[in-house]
């Protein structure tokens, strides 16, 4: 072992052996042998999810039947759920929902948002933003007749500074997705505030990741996935934050009957709920919504503080690995190394990044990918150690010293990278 592998190893074993949540990885079912670095795109999967799961198949769907929307309140659980992801952002009961996808959640929320704001012609958004929330903000744009503005994120604040009055609101993320650089949601939602616009907030690479206070934010609507950070599994449903103060007017175009106010005696026109109830859409997908519910227990008794500061040593101690191990391989770390401007995750430049990513995953390093040429690593500080971190840096190495990646890099992709 050479002198800087020893090093480190001595310092991720010093790291973990001080680590106040290493207890947590039990609540998780990991493979064995597997480092796992792509919560960012998928969670792992909660110990808690797979008997919730068999007993919701087996006892509520197969003996209870359609009685379990009473029995064993279904009904209830977009509304109880979204309290408990409410506890996890900062927001107080009654604010949260959840059902339906990211996109249906944003396209809900980004409508709504422009209806409370009426008149005035501008829509923004953060032009590197996730492709999804783009094309919803377009096609929101379009359905209004308003003017879409696509801004970095660092430029958001100053346009709405310098034109704010004419623009309805603005959709950021706390989180790039791609090289988990933070954007300040405080000073974004302070110049849309000031300019009397609305504030609408990505967080599905921030929920359960960094410590969020939606409220003391003063956001105005927020949406996230269930599936990233929160573990809820493939397809978890998203989650809609909307401040009390906006609830009455919240007037958006998707009015299923699970948000009227009497769904089980419905007027001839929708009429919908009180409260946070009204941005209920269709059918709950309930052994998704479940599980989700069960994931989120894996946050109990946690400080997100210490989830923080844990999170902050992991991505900080990917960067020292990256820079010692794999600049000679021409790796070029990404995301700030300033712990306060970076996530939960960190991205290394490399023209070769799928090929290597692929050949991570046959040595049991699971890691993605951005085109052109990102690799990203996400650190869910719940069950990720320092061990993982640097037995990820050191393959990537041996990867890339050996060039046993070369088969990757002329074949066809995979459909998903």
């Amino acid at each position: 072992m050479s002198s800087t592998a020893g090093r480190l190893a001595a310092r991720a074993a010093a790291l973990d052996s001080a680590d106040p949540l290493s207890g947590l990885r039990e609540r998780f079912l990991l493979p064995p042998g597997v480092v796992y670095l792509d919560g960012n795109s998928l969670g792992a999967l909660p110990a808690a999810v797979p008997p919730v799961l068999a007993d919701a198949v087996h006892r509520q769907w197969g003996t209870g039947l359609i009685r379990s929307w009473n029995e064993h309140a279904w009904w209830q659980a977009p509304l109880r759920v979204g309290d408990a992801v409410g506890r996890l952002v900062g927001a107080a009961p009654g604010q949260v929902v959840v059902g339906d996808s990211t996109s249906v959640q944003l396209f809900n929320a980004l409508s709504a948002a422009v209806r409370l704001r009426p008149g005035r012609p501008l829509l923004v958004v953060d032009r590197d933003h996730f492709p999804t929330d783009r094309y919803l903000a377009a096609s929101v744009a379009r359905i209004h007749g308003l003017r879409l503005r696509s801004v970095p994120a660092d430029a958001l604040a100053d346009l709405l500074s310098r034109e704010g009055e004419r623009v309805a609101a603005v959709l950021g993320a706390p989180v790039d997705y791609r090289t988990g650089r933070l954007t300040d949601p405080a000073a974004v939602t302070r110049a849309a505030h000031d300019a009397g616009a609305l504030a609408v907030w990505d967080l599905c690479h921030a929920a359960g990741a960094l410590p969020l206070d939606l409220d003391a934010l003063g956001a105005d609507l927020a949406v996230g996935c269930g599936y990233k950070y929160l573990c809820g599994g493939p397809g978890a449903p998203a989650f809609l934050y909307v401040a009390h103060r906006h609830q009455a007017g919240f007037d958006h175009p998707l009015t299923g009957w699970n948000g009227h106010a009497d769904p089980f005696d419905p007027t001839e026109e929708y009429r919908p709920a009180e409260g946070i109830a009204r941005a209920r859409i269709g059918t709950p997908p309930m052994l998704s919504l479940l599980a989700l519910e069960a994931a989120l227990t894996v946050f109990d008794g946690v400080d997100p503080a210490r989830l923080r500061a844990k999170s902050l040593s992991l991505t900080g101690f990917l960067i020292d690995c990256a820079d010692d191990l794999l600049a000679t391989e021409g790796f070029t770390p990404v995301t700030p190394r300033e712990p306060a401007r970076r996530g939960s995750q960190v991205a290394l430049r490399h023209p070769e990044a799928y090929a290597l990513v692929r050949a991570l995953a046959d040595r049991e390093v699971i890691g993605d990918m951005r085109a052109p040429d990102l690799l990203r690593f996400g650190v869910n500080a719940l069950y990720v150690s320092h061990a993982d971190v640097l037995r990820a840096m050191t393959t990537l190495r041996e990867i890339a010293g050996e060039r046993a990646h070369r088969p990757y890099l002329a074949g066809q992709r995979a459909v998903v990278t």
